[in-house]
């Protein structure tokens, strides 16, 4: 097993996507029920294991072969999670010093002007959405505006809900890429 997981690494390194969504679906299982042990919250535990398998394609090629693939994968998930923990309780202790100081109602309704700013934005990322490959695009509207869950998405789109999660995680990457360019 060890041979096949190590051709199929160094595969990944080329940037063979297939060997790609074989390493998500052979430690996809081993990195969420990780994580799912740790945080007790199913969002937070995928959440955090696409994050993995995201930074962990981005840095295959500082993978060292001498170690597991697994442990590896482990090790950079587990940073992930600390990092959010530590985010939440900075952002925690900011929300209780701004309580402090906010003591009217705030008005959440949007000013003429703000609204016609949304509006533009709205417009500007659905140009940008429109710039990615069709099947790109259909999983981001079907996740983002259809607000359709990854289990949902995969039944619709009759595919592996694995594979459906990696094409959203490249999805929002190359839409960030679009949006960046522009800036």
């Amino acid at each position: 097993m060890t041979d096949e997981i190590n051709d199929i690494i160094i595969r990944a390194k080329e940037g063979n996507q297939i060997a790609f969504s074989r390493l998500l679906d052979r430690f996809w299982n081993d990195v969420y029920g990780f994580q799912l042990k740790r945080t007790e919250n199913e969002n937070d535990a995928e959440d955090i294991t696409i994050q993995t398998f995201s930074k962990a394609f981005d840095k295959i090629d500082t993978f060292d072969d001498r170690f597991a693939f697994k442990t590896w994968l482990i090790t950079i998930s587990k940073n992930i999670h600390i990092d959010l923990v530590r985010k939440r309780k900075k952002n925690l202790l900011d929300s209780r010093r701004n309580d402090d100081a906010i003591k009217g109602v705030h008005d959440d309704a949007l000013s003429m002007e703000d609204q016609l700013i949304q509006e533009q934005n709205l417009a500007d990322l659905l140009r940008d959405i429109k710039s990615l490959k069709p099947h790109y695009q259909e999983v981001i509207n079907l996740r983002y505006f259809n607000e359709l869950s990854y289990a949902d998405i995969a039944e619709k789109l009759n595919e592996p809900i694995n594979n459906i999660k990696v094409k959203i995680l490249r999805a929002k990457k190359l839409l960030a890429e679009v949006i960046r360019d522009k800036r």
